[in-house]
């Protein structure tokens, strides 16, 4: 298609993604005290390492109060834990609209692979927020909550607390879809997996950079607890690209 139909089609696509998160939003809404009270979870849980099964143990705290510091502050928690909620609602929309973007480019054979498509990003999203919110946060909470002392003690704004949380949620669950971007990337020739798996030690290196940078604590032990996913959903990334690779060549 020409530039202007690429726009106009990217607009329309837009739309409906930003409709449906609108429409989302306003139902979330009346609930985010419910959603709020799932999102207390790393704050009076500790995750815990032991020898024998099940290996992970979970551990309710004391429940640590949050407070708001500003008269606006509440309000705002709730608005963006019902803007995070609605986006994660709508992504089967959202990646819906995204193949319907790209979808001109590909052959007939490859625009059945819709429905796998959107369950597949959808459930990369889910298992990266969950990871993040079952394991790294509750370490990161423990962790950070640990520096109370005789002359100090933690009191969190709920504000502050909501968005450490959700930033390092989205910021999971965006990476747990790196197999997926790691297939396009060689369906449309940007790359090939020979050339992904020759550059493997770069991205072992860039997983440990991205995981020293998002982490939320700068112990070593919640750093591999990022890296060692996106390595290995790295090397998944590669092995269903050949798969992929080798029909289309045969095709």
């Amino acid at each position: 298609m020409p530039l202007i139909e690429h726009l106009a089609e990217l607009r329309k696509r837009l739309l409906i993604s930003f409709s449906f998160l609108g429409v989302a939003f306003a139902v979330l809404f009346n609930f985010s005290e419910k959603v709020f009270s799932l999102l207390v979870f790393p704050l009076n849980t500790e995750l815990k390492i032991i020898t024998t099964r099940p290996f992970l143990q979970l551990i309710e705290k004391k429940a640590v109060p949050l407070v708001f510091l500003s008269p606006g502050e509440g309000f705002w928690m709730h608005m963006k834990i019902s803007l995070v909620a609605a986006f994660v609602v709508s992504l089967p929309v959202i990646f819906y609209q995204l193949w319907k973007f790209i979808s001109p480019g590909l052959v007939e054979k490859e625009k059945k692979y819709i429905l796998p498509f959107i369950i597949t990003a959808t459930m990369l999203f889910l298992l990266g927020a969950a990871f993040c919110f079952m394991v790294i946060l509750p370490f990161a909470m423990t962790f950070l909550l640990g520096y109370k002392t005789e002359h100090i003690t933690p009191m969190l704004s709920v504000g502050s607390y909501m968005d450490f949380c959700l930033k390092f949620i989205l910021a999971f669950g965006a990476i747990f879809e790196l197999p997926l971007v790691i297939i396009f990337l060689v369906r449309f020739g940007f790359m090939t997996p020979a050339t992904l798996a020759k550059n493997r030690r770069y991205a072992v290196l860039f997983a440990f950079i991205a995981a020293a940078i998002l982490t939320p604590t700068p112990d070593a032990f919640n750093q591999m607890l990022m890296a060692i996913p996106v390595i290995i959903l790295y090397e998944v990334g590669i092995l269903l690209a050949r798969v992929l690779y080798r029909k289309g060549r045969n095709g």
